[in-house]
């Protein structure tokens, strides 16, 4: 709390300035919030104070709660950490007190900070300061009366969806809401806020308690209507999560019982959401993903990341024309090379259509647009590669062909320009094996989308320098991307820990499991889709050629099914044709294809695993655990070879990259709360039935016999680190 304090001015026109200062965003820590009601306590009773403004510092009100003492909580289960701020402070010290307060807004008032800002008798904010409740992402609900006064200010639908989306509002927009009273600039922000509160202490502009109006709420029966329709809508956007569910449970109990007794309630279901495992896992996801970005050796070692200009991307098709989508949107010029005119002419209209797809959905502007697509240049040889900072090798996975390119890239490029592959399988050693400049040569394997994923894996071997590692991280962050490093092995972290995910669904398949039920279990535990539809979507080709590759790597373990050759040779190639195990009709949902019913019978009987040729009878939640456990076996593997910088990254990338539920806290996270000894002895059973496939790692083995999460950070004497 170095730094932090809340200090309080009273100026000649009475008016007392309290400020908060708790950097980088002024959040709401315990001692700051006992510091605001200190000072408020001291305004009240002094006789030269007529009104108050609160305000934050360094060009911001205040980024929330301190999410640190949610963390506290989850550790130690004690929730009298938790301040009591809703009445307390809010009701009892600012909204009810004889002194008007007025809130002076800049940069950010979010969560808490927001929910302070309503508290006063009238907010004045900065222009474009950014307005929001976020905290159903964090698992819980607005706890210090969000839940009750956001409505009353700016009215119950448009209420509900900043509460259920988590996302933000301009204080233009909340102006136009009735959420602000005045838009001033920022130098003259605290004067224009002190009239405000002098003009209210001396009855020239209203006295505002907003937890007592009630004329936006509309009728009782209107206000139902809205609140049922946004229960069905979280029941389809936000399953498995009860936050959304609770914070309209909370708003209905404000509008049919008033707002006090709203208030009221929301502390108490706060309170009873802090503790769920749905919070405890979207706060480790939201305190790992800022981990992922401090890497020893790189992070802390006084080194500064260089300023990346100009990229070169290789390779026109969906991935290279991806990447370089998401290098344009940030100001990033692209140097884009194909190996003939029609590639270039195809790979450039395939950017300008993802460009031009933003503007069409609303989420870019058509200025900023246009400002893109002209910062990039299409080639067909490397003549404009020779002031580059870092190239994008995107071309299809062959090693003889990026062997060639990389050796022609140290040939042309400068000696300081980072050399990176986008491969998601080969050895990078491999890539840059004909060259003398493994030192910066390093993966930046994205995820397809590329301009939509957020996850950027950023893949070092035991020679890329630590200077080239930072400034990946950089452009990474530049171009909006959650970096997390990771080893140089086959499939790296995710898809190597993952590659488990389509072979056990193919072992349930071949063992008798209907595939679409398989699905529906994966689908209603939180993924976006199950596994079989997933592979649908990919293509048939990718599981065909991952799978060799992870088949070659690691023999001891994996599942070969013939499944998906089958499927090719029937004519079919999932959504790409129209035809998977689903079928795809333009306009429609994907339906199961129940003729695809004859081709997994084929299958079965190639494989012949059915014990007695009879199919196995198991739960829904074996099936799960059969999916999801082999997944857990190797990313123990990942964990003990040292693939990732810590576990958490793995729980990143898990959720970045393969949509694991982020609400479970990450692919690890979740392991932890299902507990190693389950997972070991179903893995120890299921060898035994089926075979190596599920043999437990002896990662898992040792943690199980010491007792010890999956999560422990490995001894100091391990000497098995790939990083």
């Amino acid at each position: 709390m170095s730094g932090s304090r809340v200090s309080m001015q009273v100026g000649n026109d009475g008016v007392a300035i309290i400020t908060i200062s708790n950097p980088p965003v002024n959040s709401l820590a315990v001692p700051i919030i006992a510091g605001i009601k200190e000072k408020y306590d001291e305004a009240m009773k002094r006789s030269d104070v007529k009104a108050i403004v609160i305000t934050g510092e360094n060009g911001k009100f205040s980024g929330g709660f301190d999410i640190n003492v949610f963390e506290k909580v989850h550790k130690t289960g004690d929730l009298s950490i938790m301040p009591d701020v809703s009445v307390d402070l809010v009701v009892n010290t600012i909204e009810d007190a004889r002194k008007p307060s007025v809130a002076a807004i800049q940069g950010l008032a979010l969560g808490g900070g927001l929910e302070l800002a309503m508290g006063c008798h009238a907010r004045v904010s900065a222009p474009g300061a950014q307005l929001g409740l976020p905290e159903l992402s964090l698992g819980v609900i607005p706890g210090f009366g969000g839940t009750q006064r956001l409505p009353r200010l700016l009215g119950l639908h448009k209420a509900v969806e900043i509460m259920l989306s988590s996302k933000p509002i301009t204080s233009e927009e909340g102006m136009k809401l009735g959420l602000i009273d005045a838009i001033a600039p920022p130098q003259e922000l605290l004067k224009v806020a002190c009239m405000w509160a002098l003009d209210i202490s001396e009855g020239r502009k209203p006295f505002v308690r907003s937890l007592h109006m009630s004329n936006k709420l509309g009728s009782l029966a209107k206000a139902q209507n809205v609140l049922m329709k946004a229960r069905q809508k979280a029941k389809q956007t936000a399953r498995n999560m009860p936050q959304h569910q609770a914070c309209l449970d909370v708003i209905e109990e404000g509008i049919l019982r008033g707002g006090y007794a709203g208030v009221l309630k929301e502390a108490s279901v706060f309170k009873e959401l802090v503790l769920t495992d749905t919070a405890k896992g979207l706060v480790h996801s939201f305190f790992a993903q800022r981990m992922t970005s401090k890497v020893p050796g790189v992070t802390d070692v006084g080194l500064k990341p260089r300023h990346i200009k100009k990229v070169a991307v290789i390779g026109g098709g969906l991935m290279g024309s991806g990447i370089a989508t998401a290098l344009l949107l940030s100001n990033i010029h692209v140097v884009l090379k194909e190996v003939n005119a029609d590639f270039l002419a195809k790979g450039i209209k395939s950017i300008q259509g993802n460009v031009r797809g933003l503007v069409t959905r609303g989420k870019l502007v058509q200025d900023k647009a246009e400002k893109a697509l002209l910062s990039l240049r299409g080639v067909l040889d490397y003549s404009e590669f020779k002031d580059v900072d870092m190239v994008i090798e995107a071309v299809v996975e062959n090693v003889p062909l990026k062997q060639t390119i990389f050796s022609d890239l140290e040939k042309v490029c400068p000696p300081d320009c980072i050399l990176a592959t986008n491969t998601s399988t080969i050895d990078l050693n491999l890539v840059g094996e004909r060259t003398n400049s493994q030192n910066r040569i390093i993966g930046a394997h994205f995820f397809s989308p590329a301009h939509v994923m957020p996850l950027l894996e950023i893949v070092r071997t035991n020679k890329t320098s630590a200077q080239v590692i930072l400034d990946l991280i950089a452009v990474g962050k530049t171009i909006k991307k959650v970096p997390v490093v990771v080893g140089n092995c086959t499939g790296f972290a995710v898809n190597r820990a993952f590659f488990p995910y389509n072979q056990s669904a193919h072992l349930l398949a071949n063992l008798g499991v209907d595939i679409f039920r398989i699905d529906k279990v994966i689908s209603d535990f939180g993924l976006p889709m199950g596994p079989f539809q997933l592979q649908d979507l990919a293509g048939y080709g990718v599981a065909l050629a991952v799978g060799k590759e992870f088949c070659a790597a690691f023999p001891d373990r994996t599942f070969s099914s013939p499944l998906v050759e089958l499927l090719v040779k029937n004519g079919r190639n999932g959504r790409n044709n129209g035809r998977g195990y689903y079928l795809y009709e333009k306009g429609s949902k994907p339906k199961p294809d129940l003729s695809v019913l004859t081709i997994i019978e084929e299958s079965r009987r190639l494989t012949n695993i059915m014990p007695g040729g009879k199919p196995i009878s198991v739960s829904d939640q074996e099936i799960l655990e059969m999916i999801l456990f082999p997944v857990v076996n190797e990313a123990c593997r990942v964990l003990d070879e040292g693939v990732v910088v810590r576990a958490s990254d793995l729980d990143v990338a898990s959720v970045l990259g393969m949509s694991f539920p982020s609400y479970r806290g990450g692919l690890v996270f979740w392991a932890d709360t299902v507990g190693a000894s389950h997972i070991y002895d179903c893995l120890k059973k299921w060898s035994n039935l089926y075979g190596n496939f599920f043999k437990p790692s002896q990662f898992l083995e040792e943690r199980t016999s010491k007792g010890l999460l999956l999560s422990a950070p490995a001894p100091p004497s391990s000497s098995r680190s790939r990083l």
